[in-house]
């Protein structure tokens, strides 16, 4: 059982490491997502910072951070998939 702990821990350890980066308005606003779900990085366009743009960067960014997050969930579920086919559990 020790041997699958240790599998579980290094998986963890692996989709950590994973990044994906979600954009929105043609990349104007870019968020780059890691595999624990925190924010590594937010880059946004200049033209986008004007103070009559803040609505539409608000509705940029929640675009931008959904995007990334279901790149980092497809990720996950392909890795974990991988790693269980690995131990034999699924073919």
């Amino acid at each position: 059982m020790g041997s699958l702990e240790a599998k579980m821990n290094s998986m963890k350890e692996e989709i950590s490491k994973l990044t994906a980066t979600g954009s929105s308005g043609a990349g104007m606003c870019e968020i780059k997502l890691k595999g624990d779900y925190t924010v590594d990085s937010i880059e946004i366009n200049e033209l986008l910072l004007d103070k009559e743009n803040k609505e539409m960067l608000s509705v940029m960014l929640i675009s931008a951070f959904n995007d990334a997050s279901a790149k980092i969930k497809a990720m996950i579920d392909e890795y974990s998939v991988r790693q269980v086919k690995d131990l034999g559990i699924i073919k």
